[in-house]
């Protein structure tokens, strides 16, 4: 079997992982859920809104303060929406099982053993020539 093959077929096993399929579940409920995008909405408007203020010849300091409180607000309410933290932690947990992978890749390919070599638990090991990439 060659080697895309074998990269094909660890896709399929990659979604075929209970983290994949809470992702992509997560992912539906955040779509589907029509308050959170209405949040997110407003939050893309209001950043944009406060890009052009902080943009502006003249600026008006207590629009721009305005508008920064109610992105903060606008995030917090994102964020603590049940359906967004279900989501951010599923793809935190897919998100580490892509590194982890990622990271055995990255050790194989400078030589040591695919039998034994082992991802560090509970991040950084120091050594780049093993890191899968920074979160």
């Amino acid at each position: 079997m060659d080697i895309i093959k074998m990269t094909r077929e660890l896709g399929k096993a990659l979604q075929n992982d209970d983290r994949y399929t809470a992702y992509i579940l997560a992912k539906k409920k955040n779509d589907e859920d029509s308050e959170l995008q209405n949040l997110i909405d407003s939050f893309d408007a209001k950043r944009k809104e406060l890009n052009i203020a902080m943009c502006a010849e003249n600026k008006d300091t207590d629009k721009i303060k305005e508008l920064d409180t109610d992105i903060k607000e606008t995030y917090n309410k994102i964020m603590s929406n049940p359906n967004m933290i279900f989501f951010s932690g599923a793809q935190s947990a897919l998100e580490e099982l892509v590194s982890e992978i990622n990271q055995i890749i990255t050790m194989c390919a400078n030589g040591e053993d695919p039998d034994t070599c082992e991802v560090p638990k509970g991040g950084c090991s120091g050594s780049c020539s093993t890191c899968g990439g920074c979160h």
